[in-house]
């Protein structure tokens, strides 16, 4: 029987079992709450995250100790309220949910966190937030986004879109994988607009953009009738392969430089710090 790894199906003594290993990895799953037009349900980017996810720890649970925790289902989506079913977290919100989670994990046992986003809009506030909790806990923290991995084959399984977007044929198929009854194929022709992805800040500049700028109609930015159960398969085959690689890679997990403690200095006849 293959061992289990979510977080939730387990009891608190065999979490403090995989805990006691000294070197058990944390897998957080991150999302949103938000509006993926008329046909996806607005937990998509949740699921898709947590199904990559724990994909990925099977494959590597004979070796790592590890457990995935459930997904936190409140992102950064300001950008998506004017659509409605969306709930979002400012960034003070965001980074100390994160906080209190990295906190609680450091006092049970766990040494090492992966967190694995579904979500565009967490990207910016992830790269901060997991710079500030690693260097305050002293523990390695690794954030990615799946659909960014492997850029060449993933958009190699796209049909008609040329990479991942928003409520699209990759967001579409990874749910009519995981969970076809909240998907409404009926809906696709609708969801489509061509207006989609306007209104981009020149190369170089960065400004926030609500996405009733960028897809005014339906708020979808893609093809989602490309989108198919199989191809889902294939997107997360390729993301949880990816995922195993950076759980078992020795320099992503590296216990952070204590860059705060005072009087640190480089040891130069050593070549080291100090």
């Amino acid at each position: 029987m293959a061992r289990e790894v979510e977080w939730a199906r387990m009891t608190a003594p065999d979490l403090r079992e995989i805990a006691a290993s000294g070197n058990a990895m944390a897998i957080l799953p991150v999302g949103s709450l938000e509006q993926h037009g008329p046909h996806l349900p607005v937990i998509t980017d949740t699921a898709s995250a947590e199904a990559a996810a724990r994909r990925a720890a099977r494959l590597v649970a004979d070796e790592v100790p590890l457990a995935v925790l459930p997904g936190l289902w409140l992102g950064m989506s300001e950008h998506h309220l004017p659509f409605g079913g969306t709930i979002s977290l400012d960034y003070t919100a965001y980074f100390h949910v994160l906080k209190s989670i990295v906190r609680s994990l450091k006092a049970i046992g766990f040494a090492r966190l992966l967190i694995v986003n579904g979500h565009g809009g967490n990207i910016d506030p992830l790269a901060m937030s997991t710079r500030e909790l690693a260097v305050e806990f002293a523990m390695p923290i690794v954030y990615t986004t799946p659909w960014m991995l492997a850029p060449a084959e993933t958009a190699a399984l796209f049909e008609t879109d040329n990479g991942p977007k928003h409520a699209c044929e990759g967001e579409a198929s990874v749910m009519l994988a995981i969970s076809p009854d909240t998907v409404k194929p009926d809906k696709f022709e609708l969801a489509f607009t061509n207006e989609a992805g306007k209104n981009e800040a020149p190369h170089g500049a960065h400004r926030f953009y609500s996405f009733s700028e960028r897809a005014p109609n339906t708020g979808t930015w893609g093809v989602p009738a490309k989108g198919t159960a199989e191809k889902g398969e294939r997107f997360l085959d390729l993301q949880a392969r990816e995922l195993a690689k950076l759980i078992v890679d020795p320099v992503l997990w590296t216990k952070p430089d204590a860059v705060w403690r005072p009087g640190r200095g480089l040891d130069t006849r050593a070549g080291r710090a100090d």
